[in-house]
């Protein structure tokens, strides 16, 4: 018989998973970013020990995997006491003459749909060290970012 026609076994024509990608650097994140992680962790625990079907048990231990490498290496960081932009605060800023408000998160606490970006965006890093008045540079433009207000946001303090 042909080896065109013999059938294997279905796992050896599949793509090979391979764990969830770490973003590089220092796993900085706020006490609240800690404390999610920390909850998505004993989610997953829940989820695997309540599912029977192997491939959904597979791609979860392998969620838990990075949540748990997350959580281990997890540096907590608490807000600039100086008032200057750091990881927790709530900066309001001016931009291209609009004005937005965001929150200085960890990666794996980041929403930039609910304004919370990672303090490795360029944005984020664009601000970081600055402090209300002040004027940043923002894409090769000097003054791009004027810093309107700079606080600790007391929900990534919980």
């Amino acid at each position: 018989m042909s080896v065109a026609f013999r059938r294997e076994s279905d796992d050896e024509h599949k793509e090979p998973e391979f764990e969830l990608p770490i973003p590089v650097g220092a796993n900085l994140v706020t006490p609240r970013g800690l404390r999610l992680l920390g909850e998505e962790v004993a989610r997953i625990e829940t989820e695997i020990a309540a599912t029977g079907d192997e491939d959904t048990r597979k791609k979860l231990q392998r969620r838990l995997r990075y949540f748990h490498t997350r959580q281990a290496t997890a540096e907590v960081q608490m807000p600039p006491e100086d008032g200057s932009v750091g990881i927790g605060s709530r900066v309001t800023y001016r931009l291209n003459k609009a004005e937005k408000t965001i929150t200085i998160t960890g990666h794996d606490e980041a929403d930039p749909a609910h304004g919370h970006i990672a303090f490795s965006a360029p944005l984020a890093r664009a601000l970081m060290g600055g402090e209300a008045g002040e004027s940043v540079e923002y894409q090769d433009r000097e003054d791009a970012i004027a810093i309107l207000a700079v606080e600790v946001d007391p929900e990534t303090q919980a």
